[in-house]
């Protein structure tokens, strides 16, 4: 499909959700304009929220291929645009050494074709638009890349272009689909954020969040859905090191369903906290009484929510 083919911000919207991603008009607004005007999409929020599930569902959408570039420490050109099969041309080179052959220049320039080029996620984004569809390029979790590959990767954003210099310039013939995520452990420069479209995601309304845990757990009683969203809702409220993310709701959702709970219990809600919280001194604080309070104060709102939607409040 054509990433220009969504005549309205409502129909991306329920297009989205048809591919299960609940999504606002903020963040609809954005995603249609990134594609109408081509340009990058930087995505920060807390870890858990959807940023990466958006690139997904976009490929989805526009039936896109996918290339995700994960980033971490040390990241470099290697990694993320290509690197010469060393080993296939050191067997090449023996090949011809037992046939005595001589290697003279043209069979140098032979070695560096591209049938020995390994192509990392960058230059595959970059390739794939000669053939007519443009993809969606992830680059995940900039922040854990080092800003040495920030800067390199201003230069590609701007002309889409790789210049290998054994073969030459290669340039997207039409801009990929970008999506560039953070979970803001350290700042991305300006220079970055200027090139691009910014969209913060913060955690869901409990509304939201209730039909995200309907979209992607059906099979989730219905008791049992409202009261796990509003704990989770009321789990952030505290003072924890990790706040769940939407990922973990839906985590636990899924393991509460393969226990078969129909509603939530003290004791279901301890023995499952692993799936909500990921470091021992949340667990205790959590265990050390609130649990049982948040459980309650959980029932409680829902049941107030209850009545003010009973059609005879």
């Amino acid at each position: 499909m054509n990433p220009q083919a969504f005549p309205s911000i409502d129909e991306l919207g329920r297009t989205l959700f048809e591919h299960a991603y609940v999504t606002d008009r903020r963040l609809a607004t954005v995603l249609y304009l990134t594609l109408k005007l081509r340009k990058p999409l930087l995505l920060e929020g807390e870890a858990g929220v959807g940023k990466t599930q958006v690139a997904k569902t976009l490929a989805e959408v526009l039936n896109a291929p996918l290339i995700r570039l994960q980033c971490y420490e040390g990241l470099d050109v290697n990694s993320t645009i290509y690197e010469w099969n060393y080993t296939r041309q050191l067997l090449h080179i023996r090949m011809l050494e037992a046939q005595n052959c001589d290697i003279d220049e043209q069979t140098e320039q032979d070695l560096f074709g591209e049938e020995y080029l390994i192509k990392r996620p960058l230059l595959q984004a970059i390739e794939l638009t000669e053939s007519g569809t443009a993809p969606v390029l992830l680059i995940d979790e900039l922040d854990r890349a080092d800003e040495e590959f920030e800067a390199f990767l201003l230069e590609l954003l701007s002309d889409f272009q790789i210049t290998i210099p054994e073969i030459g310039t290669i340039q997207a013939a039409k801009p990929p689909v970008v999506v560039i995520t953070s979970n803001r452990t350290r700042e991305i420069h300006d220079a970055l954020k200027r090139r691009c479209i910014y969209h913060w995601i913060d955690f869901p309304s409990l509304e939201k969040e209730h039909r995200i845990v309907s979209l992607k757990v059906p099979h989730a009683p219905r008791l049992m859905a409202h009261q796990l969203v509003h704990f989770v809702q009321e789990l952030r409220e505290l003072d924890l090191y990790k706040l769940p993310g939407v990922a973990e709701t839906l985590d636990w959702a899924e393991a509460l369903v393969a226990l078969d709970a129909k509603e939530l219990q003290l004791p279901l809600v301890e023995d499952t906290l692993g799936l909500l919280l990921k470091y021992q001194d949340d667990f205790e604080l959590v265990r050390n009484g609130h649990a049982q309070r948040m459980l309650e104060q959980a029932k409680q709102q829902l049941m107030e929510q209850m009545i003010q939607e009973s059609p005879f409040s």
